[in-house]
């Protein structure tokens, strides 16, 4: 029993490490290598959410790999490629958005947070220094509360 378990064990292992990420070169030009790496390295894989293609196995990741290793063969730029894919998949599949319109809330809202946080924070700090010490209340001679 416990070598069959062992053994299963070792079989799924096998299994996983088939489907790892293709790891040989896409291009032989290390210029066009360099690229694809860049590029999948700046596409989010849609299915696993925080990874890139380049860092993902899963069967999408792949078809994104070989598209964008198909579009860098065709002749598209850069540009070219990320436009196509964020057409395609929208601006979630660029792991850095850029700044529109349409996203500026997720770029300028920490900042606001923070500063109203700040402003808070100073608003009470200068409301408690401006409150008298309790020592200074239970010590005053004219205070008939204070005088035991």
């Amino acid at each position: 029993m416990k070598h069959t378990l062992l053994g299963a064990l070792a079989a799924l292992w096998l299994i996983t490490a088939a489907h790892a990420i293709d790891t040989e070169a896409a291009f032989e030009d290390p210029a066009l290598q360099a690229r694809y790496d860049y590029l999948v390295h700046q596409l989010r894989c849609v299915q696993c959410r925080n990874q890139s293609i380049a860092d993902s196995n899963v069967e999408l990741a792949a078809d994104l790999r070989m598209a964008v290793r198909d579009l860098i063969a065709k002749g598209d730029s850069d540009e070219q490629i990320l436009k196509f894919m964020s057409d395609r998949y929208g601006e979630y599949v660029l792991l850095k958005p850029p700044f529109t319109p349409h996203n500026w809330i997720l770029w300028i809202g920490p900042l606001v947070l923070l500063g109203v946080g700040v402003f808070v924070a100073a608003r009470f700090i200068v409301a408690k220094s401006r409150l008298p010490a309790d020592d200074a209340i239970e010590n005053d001679p004219s205070n008939p509360q204070g005088a035991s």
